[in-house]
């Protein structure tokens, strides 16, 4: 008799745990970035583009390469005004488990946000699971390496769910190798890093 009854406190509190994790993959997450006024964002589009201009003049002999500084905010508007060319999120699709990790395949991202702390990148986009509208969030080191930008993830989300990374890293770092020439940095572009809550590009 004692027995049945722990062996049934088991099988309730996995059933309820069950329950908590579809509850908080379902639930919508706290927005890594404060979403942007249409004219704001148009600035920021427009800032964004300016810069990258920077990278295209040619150097001065002797002159030290271009290097431009791009906010949140910035990256975050240009990335709306492209239509869907939304960078990193495109690599992943979602996991139906801890343990399915990173699935084939492109998923319908949208609501892309971006938020740059210190030296970490933090992107936030909608996608669908059975159906289901969820958000994910993705963060990690992102840098570059031999021509190619490189990323290192340090968190990820599904909802409000975190999973553990070291579940989902192999899976993500096969798919970004298999992704390797949507990496590829462009010809004026010599290096990026995060750094003080900005993206920085270094002419080549």
């Amino acid at each position: 008799m004692k027995k049945w009854r722990i062996d049934r406190i088991i099988s309730v509190a996995t059933l309820l745990s069950s329950v908590l994790a579809i509850v908080l993959v379902l639930k919508k997450p706290q927005p890594v970035a404060a979403p942007l006024p249409a004219a704001v964002a148009v600035s920021k589009a427009d800032s964004f583009q300016q810069k990258l201009q920077e990278l295209d003049q040619p150097k001065q002999p002797g002159e030290s390469p271009a290097e431009v500084r791009l906010s949140s905010d910035e990256i975050t508007a240009a990335i709306a005004q492209a239509a869907g060319a939304i960078p990193l999120s495109q690599l992943t699709s979602l996991p139906s488990s801890p343990d399915a990790a990173i699935a084939p395949g492109q998923p319908d991202v949208k609501d892309y946000q971006v938020s740059l702390d210190g030296d970490i990148a933090r992107g936030q986009f909608l996608t669908q699971i059975a159906g289901k509208d969820v958000y994910v969030t993705l963060a990690g080191h992102l840098g570059s390496k031999d021509g190619y930008a490189t990323f290192d993830a340090t968190e990820f989300k599904v909802g409000d769910l975190s999973i553990p990374v070291s579940l989902v890293n192999d899976a993500l770092q096969k798919k970004l190798s298999e992704q390797h020439d949507r990496l590829k940095l462009p010809d004026d572009v010599g290096g990026l890093r995060v750094e003080n809550g900005e993206l920085v590009m270094t002419q080549k």
